[in-house]
């Protein structure tokens, strides 16, 4: 298959997400001229301000707007063809006053958030898609996990006739990948804070987190790509704080070095095999001509 024919869709939770999970994997893709799609599930609306410099009432007042610009700038920097906003507000954090809204993604009826996926699904035929994995146990934020949730039925619906027959004409996308930060990643990060002389923003509760490495199947190089991440995270000026030590306090020079790629678990594939011990370094892999 020509790759200027190739589409990738991802589902993200809210603006900025897409910023910090695979965006130079989506940087990568789109300079081969991959059609590549961002659903992003809500506005953002319970995010809090973390950059000082922005705190003030006129964003706190035009926060969810705001959001919207600053995704609007990342994903062209990522290179999205597309934004498609699944229409849901911001759950917030688990146990939040957030919570309660009947208009959190949470509180979503859940065939109605998947037959909004499959439409989109339909509408753009992707190839590929990427979602979140379970998170039940590591970072349970309640829009991630329905994320999760919606995004196998969705997979599986969105090629049946049979199923939403309201959400358009069937389409059946190959494969779904999970986006993962591997341990390795982070281990790697942590030992070289501690090399250069810096205070490693890696304590022992990330490390207490469940691993994923061992589930990882498919490992994208990033490294013309690696500084992508980060000035797609810097567009989202009222989420990011330019002075973070977790997102930026490694120089640049030795960050891109210690883990150049973007890492994922193929969870549903119509298309080839994992082989054992074999990363795959391409999410296209048996669907390319």
């Amino acid at each position: 298959m020509p790759e200027k024919s190739l589409r990738l869709l991802t589902v993200h939770a809210h603006p900025d997400d897409e910023a910090s999970k695979g965006a130079s994997t989506v940087a990568r893709y789109h300079t081969e001229g991959v059609r590549s799609v961002l659903v992003c599930c809500t506005g953002g609306e319970a995010g809090d301000i973390l950059n000082p410099e922005l705190q003030s009432p006129e964003i706190e007042e035009n926060l969810p707007q705001v959001r919207a610009q600053e995704l609007t700038v990342s994903a062209e920097i990522i290179g999205y063809d597309r934004v498609a906003m699944l229409g849901y507000r911001d759950s917030g954090m688990p146990e939040s006053e957030h919570n309660a809204n009947p208009d959190a993604f949470m509180n979503a009826p859940f065939d109605e958030a998947v037959e909004k996926l499959v439409a989109l699904i339909r509408e753009e035929k992707p190839h590929v898609i990427i979602t979140y994995p379970d998170e039940r146990k590591g970072y349970n934020h309640p829009d991630h996990l329905m994320v999760h949730d919606i995004s196998l039925p969705a997979f599986e619906a969105a090629g049946k006739a049979d199923k939403y027959p309201n959400a358009g004409e069937p389409w059946q996308p190959l494969k779904l990948y999970e986006t993962v930060w591997a341990r390795a990643r982070m281990e790697g990060l942590h030992k070289k804070f501690l090399e250069l002389g810096l205070e490693s923003p890696y304590d022992e509760s990330w490390f207490k987190r469940r691993s994923q490495d061992h589930r990882i199947t498919t490992r994208i190089d990033i490294s013309d790509w690696w500084d992508i991440r980060g000035k797609a995270l810097r567009a989202h000026a009222t989420q990011v704080d330019p002075n973070s030590p977790f997102w930026f306090g490694l120089p640049d020079e030795h960050a891109r070095t210690v883990h150049p790629f973007d890492d994922y678990v193929l969870v549903r594939s119509l298309v080839g095999e994992i082989q054992e011990g074999i990363f795959e370094d391409d999410l296209f892999k048996d669907i390319r001509a």
